[in-house]
């Protein structure tokens, strides 16, 4: 028997990584999003793909959508990852934010130059090991929104994968960097079972 202030929901597992589940990811997300009155989706976005496929799916609907990408220089110096119009089109259709990502940035310059690990580091593996890389992207990205000023401090659902498309939705509270141990993932929506 279900109690009163109990909530009962269904997760969804995809076998494996991989942007071969995108479109389930993104249905999945904004379904979510519509039953519990959320007015932010957070994703995740390298080319710009798999957020179109976000901001298509939103059309017509009360639901703001916040595409978050990697810095510029991320892998060419001086180069962004996404092209001009691909980011052109995204900027007139949604919330955009480029910022450094929050759980590697300098840290991963300082390690790759002299070695070690930092503690921030040590947070993304342990998010990565356990849970996937997509829900340790959903982390990153919710906290890269919150410090732009972008999403409140209120729920939110996060779209994370590897690489390409996407495989990990959460709700999510967010925090800002400063305040990383006050977020709280509250819910998973669909995950892949197998990490790697």
């Amino acid at each position: 028997m279900i109690e009163e202030h109990e909530i009962v929901k269904e997760i969804h597992y995809f076998e494996k990584p991989g942007k071969e589940n995108t479109n389930k990811t993104l249905e999945l997300a904004v379904k979510r999003a519509e039953e519990l009155g959320i007015k932010y989706i957070v994703v995740a976005s390298s080319t710009g793909e798999t957020a179109r496929k976000l901001i298509d799916l939103l059309q017509g609907k009360k639901i703001t959508p916040v595409v978050v990408t990697y810095h510029r220089g991320f892998y060419r110096e001086g180069e962004d990852s996404m092209d001009s119009e691909t980011e052109k089109m995204i900027r007139e259709r949604a919330i955009f934010v480029r910022q450094s990502h929050i759980l590697s940035g300098l840290e991963r310059s300082i390690s790759r130059k002299i070695g070690g690990a930092s503690r921030t580091e040590a947070i993304a593996e342990a998010l990565r090991a356990l849970f996937g890389h997509g829900l340790k992207v959903c982390v990153e990205i919710t906290i890269m929104a919150a410090d732009s000023g972008t999403i409140p401090i209120e729920e939110v659902i996060a779209i994370g994968g590897r690489s390409r498309g996407a495989d990990t939705a959460v709700v999510i509270r967010p925090a800002h960097m400063n305040n990383f141990f006050d977020m709280q993932i509250r819910e998973i929506i669909c995950m892949p079972r197998e990490k790697r």
